[in-house]
């Protein structure tokens, strides 16, 4: 009788004989995961140790979990957790349709040179440096900035946007959706193309209006697409990106701005404190994994889509 683990690398070796071409492509990028992805997991270790960089990771005293408890009780873990919170929920229920959206309208465009303009003005912003469009925001929001004129016209405050705690998250959301809703829309664009035009034309014939269409055809066909995207970026709740947060935020609006990532940035970056921060982003990546796998859960019992 033959054992299972020797059937399987008998069937192993032959299919990397059959297919060694495929394998031979795709050896640099596994090399890339092991090198850059994986490898450098050792370095969670830090956050359990009190880390030197004389000593090294493994020459480092052990402390277990003292990093973790110092966090959670901490003054500002309520704020962190608060504002990463917020400022995802914020950017997912705004910025996540927005695409979507756009995706439909520019579907229903028949004026192919208009599309192609639509399309191509608002995939702009995305190619544009971080650094650039924030400095846009900066000068735009200033007290003598466009968006602030236009606040003051509608009743609001003639002052510094970014300098209030209370405008700064409508300001990051709303820029987010500017710089991202064309980029974002290519993927549906290409998901409303692999619908079949002859459920258009039976629905024609039945009497349905464009409306109906769209929300018996049109969202159907691409709601596997908008379930895997929602899924990636529920996962991604508690990762709020931290290049753009520290170029736009300052002291008098870390009450509302200040987030988990520009946290652990201040902490192992400038304050050198390695293992403090590696602590928090260890719980970070937790957190993001549990959300992953809870999104896919529940994806797939109601709706029978997602990720595995």
């Amino acid at each position: 009788m033959v054992e299972p683990s020797a059937s399987f690398f008998s069937r192993a070796r032959r299919d990397i004989k059959r297919n060694r071409l495929i394998y031979l492509m795709a050896l640099p990028i596994l090399a890339y995961y092991i090198i850059f992805h994986y490898a450098p997991m050792y370095g969670v270790l830090i956050a359990f140790k009190d880390y030197s960089p004389s000593l090294g990771i493994l020459g480092s005293p052990f402390v277990g979990l003292k990093w973790f408890r110092e966090f959670f009780g901490s003054y500002y873990f309520t704020r962190l957790l608060r504002n990463t919170l917020l400022i995802s929920i914020y950017s997912l229920l705004w910025g996540f349709p927005a695409p979507i959206l756009f995706a439909l309208l520019i579907n229903e465009v028949r004026n192919k040179f208009f599309k192609k303009a639509v399309q191509t003005i608002t995939y702009m912003p995305y190619f544009m440096s971080l650094v650039v469009v924030c400095g846009i925001l900066v000068n735009f929001t200033s007290s003598t900035g466009v968006i602030t004129g236009i606040v003051e016209a509608l009743g609001g405050p003639k002052s510094n946007l970014l300098a209030n705690p209370n405008y700064f998250r409508t300001i990051y959301v709303a820029s987010g959706i500017w710089q991202n809703i064309g980029w974002g829309s290519i993927i549906y664009l290409a998901a409303l193309s692999g619908i079949d035009p002859a459920l258009y034309e039976a629905a024609t014939i039945d009497g349905a209006k464009r409306f109906r269409q769209i929300l018996h055809i049109t969202l159907p066909g691409i709601m596997p697409t908008i379930i895997i995207l929602l899924i990636l970026n529920v996962g991604n709740i508690m990762s709020v990106g931290f290049e753009k947060i520290i170029l736009l935020y300052s002291p008098p609006t870390y009450e509302t701005a200040d987030v988990i990532s520009t946290f652990v940035y201040r902490k192992g970056i400038v304050e050198n404190n390695y293992a403090y921060s590696s602590a928090i982003g260890l719980f970070n990546s937790v957190i993001n994994f549990l959300l992953v796998i809870a999104a896919n859960k529940i994806s797939t019992m109601t709706t029978e889509v997602g990720l595995w």
